[in-house]
């Protein structure tokens, strides 16, 4: 479960990149490379038993210069963890909370 985590947060730093059948990846430090490819192995099966294509393979490339464009406001993480777990509205809308969005 953690390292799902983790390659959830890796993938959302930034938008990888496809050409033919090879994905690039692009992250910001050789620790955050390691994390990733601790994982790769999971997620190419994923991809290639889903989209029956044996081909497909995974290039992480390390670009100090990137930032991490999920710099969130307070509406943008209000909204990430409602997709995570509706009844914070629910809580929210019951005790009559007031969020500064």
């Amino acid at each position: 479960m953690k390292g799902s985590r983790i390659m959830e947060s890796l993938l959302l730093i930034n938008d990888p990149k496809l050409n033919g059948t090879q994905i690039t990846i692009e992250l910001p430090n050789e620790g955050s490379k390691l994390d990733f490819e601790s994982e790769k192995i999971g997620l190419l099966g994923h991809l290639r038993g889903h989209l029956h294509n044996h081909d497909i393979t995974i290039e992480v490339i390390v670009n100090e210069t990137i930032e991490n464009k999920r710099s969130l406001n307070d509406q943008d993480r209000y909204n990430r963890l409602l997709e995570l777990n509706p009844n914070i509205e629910l809580l929210r809308n019951t005790f009559g909370l007031d969020v500064n969005i």
